[in-house]
C-alpha cells in the first residue's frame, strides 16, 4: 500500500509552513501531556496555570525558566556545531562535568588573583570540555574509531573521576553531603536582578552571537557546512578537511565544558554531583529542533528550559513520580521533532508504480 509513496525534502520551506508546524507539534505535545496528566490524577483547572503560567508568565517562574536556559543554549549550540560536519558528539555530559571540574578547581585552588579568577574558571571549564573531546576526535581522525562509542564511553570517565574528587580530596568537610567547598563571592556570576538569573546569560547570548557569524559569515562556516554535506566532494575539491573538523569539534566541546562552568559559577556556586542535567539529550533534541541555526538554538533551549521547569513544578505539588515526568517532557519534545520533520519534507505519490 505504501510502494507509491516516496519522502521528498522541501528545497526551501516557507516561514509560514516551518512557523505552523512547530506551533502544531507544539499544540499537539501539550495536547497529548494534558490526556497523561489527567490520567495521573492531576485537576484540568490547573494544567494551564502549571504548565504555561508558572513556567513562562509568572516572574518567578519565568526566571527560574530562563536561568535553566542558560547552559541548555550552550550544550544545544556545541551539539549544533559538531553535527554541523556530521560529528555525533554523544558526550556532552561528560565534556559538562569536565568543564566543571576545571572551573571548580580554579576556585579550590585559588588560580590567580581574586579579580580575575571568574574569567579564568570559565576558560579553563571551555579548555578542559574541549580537551575532553579531543580524545574521540584523534582516535576517528587516526584510527576511524567511532566518535559515538568512544565519546559515550568517556562521559562515565568523567562522572567516576567527579565522584572521585567529590568524595575525595575535593569534598567539604564541614557538609555531610559529598559537595565541594562552596566558592567566594569572586568566583560567582553576578545576578541580573531579575530571580536567579545571572551573567551567565549575557555569555549564552555572545556565544549565539559567535556561532551564528561562525557559520553563516566565515570561510571555516562555509567549509564545516561543505564538508557535513559532502566529506569526500570537499577533500576532492581541496577543502581542509582534518583542519576544519578539528575546529568545529574543539569549539563544541569548549561550548559544553563552558556549560559546566556556568552551572557551578552561577547557579551551584560549588561543585556537585547533580550538574549533568541530562545534557546530551537535552543539547540533541535542541540541536535538532532548531535545525542547527544558532538562533534556533536560543528559542528551542527556552521552550526546552520551559518544559523541564514544568516538570519540576508538578513532582513537587503532585508527587508525580520522575518516570511521568520524562514521559510528558518526552511527548512534547518529540512531537516538536515530528513537526520538524514534516516542515522539512513531503510525502508525494509516484506514479506509474506498481507493487
Amino acid at each position: 500500500m505504501l510502494d507509491g509513496l516516496t519522502l521528498q525534502r522541501r528545497q526551501h520551506p516557507s516561514r509560514r509552513l516551518t512557523f505552523g508546524s512547530y506551533a502544531g507539534g507544539l499544540a499537539a505535545g501539550l495536547g497529548l501531556s494534558a490526556v497523561l496528566l489527567l490520567i495521573a490524577g492531576v485537576p484540568p483547572d490547573s494544567m494551564v496555570d502549571d504548565l504555561f503560567t508558572q513556567v513562562f508568565v509568572d516572574p518567578g517562574g519565568l526566571a527560574q525558566t530562563v536561568t535553566l536556559a542558560i547552559p541548555l543554549v550552550l550544550v544545544g549550540l556545541s551539539s549544533a556545531i559538531a553535527m554541523r560536519i556530521r560529528f555525533w558528539n554523544i558526550g556532552m555530559e561528560g565534556q559538562l562535568w569536565l568543564g566543571a571540574i576545571g572551573a571548580a578547581g580554579c576556585a579550590i585552588h585559588d588560580i590567580g588573583a581574586a579579580p580575575l579568577r571568574l574569567p579564568l574558571m570559565l576558560l579553563a571549564a571551555a579548555a578542559s570540555g574541549a580537551l575532553w573531546i579531543a580524545i574521540p576526535l584523534v582516535l576517528r581522525l587516526r584510527l576511524r574509531v567511532s566518535e559515538m562509542v568512544v565519546s559515550l564511553l568517556l562521559s562515565s570517565i568523567a562522572f567516576l573521576l567527579l565522584q572521585h574528587l567529590l568524595f575525595g580530596g575535593w569534598r567539604d568537610p564541614a557538609n555531610s553531603f559529598p559537595v565541594s567547598p562552596p566558592f567566594d563571592p569572586v568566583e560567582q556570576l553576578g545576578l541580573l536582578g531579575f530571580g536567579n538569573v545571572h551573567t551567565g546569560l549575557i555569555l549564552a547570548v555572545a556565544a549565539v552571537v559567535f556561532t551564528a557569524i561562525l557559520v553563516d559569515r566565515t570561510r571555516l562556516g562555509f567549509q564545516a557546512t561543505a564538508i557535513g554535506l559532502n566529506p569526500l566532494a570537499a577533500r576532492a575539491a581541496g577543502l581542509p578537511v582534518a583542519a576544519t573538523t578539528i575546529a568545529m569539534v574543539l569549539l563544541s566541546g569548549a561550548l559544553s565544558g563552558l556549560a559546566g562552568g556556568v552551572i557551578v559559577a552561577g547557579t551551584e556556586h560549588r561543585l556537585t554531583q547533580f550538574i549533568g542535567m541530562n545534557a546530551t539529550f537535552s543539547g540533541i533534541v535542541i540541536a535538532f529542533v532548531a535545525r542547527f541555526k544558532p538562533a534556533g538554538v536560543l528559542v528551542a533551549a527556552f521552550a526546552v528550559a520551559g518544559i523541564y521547569n514544568a516538570g519540576n513544578t508538578l513532582k513537587v505539588f503532585y508527587a508525580l513520580s520522575d518516570g511521568i515526568v520524562v514521559l510528558i517532557q518526552s511527548v512534547v519534545l518529540l512531537s516538536l521533532l515530528v513537526a520538524q520533520f514534516f516542515a522539512a519534507y513531503r510525502i508525494d505519490r509516484v506514479r506509474g508504480v506498481t507493487a
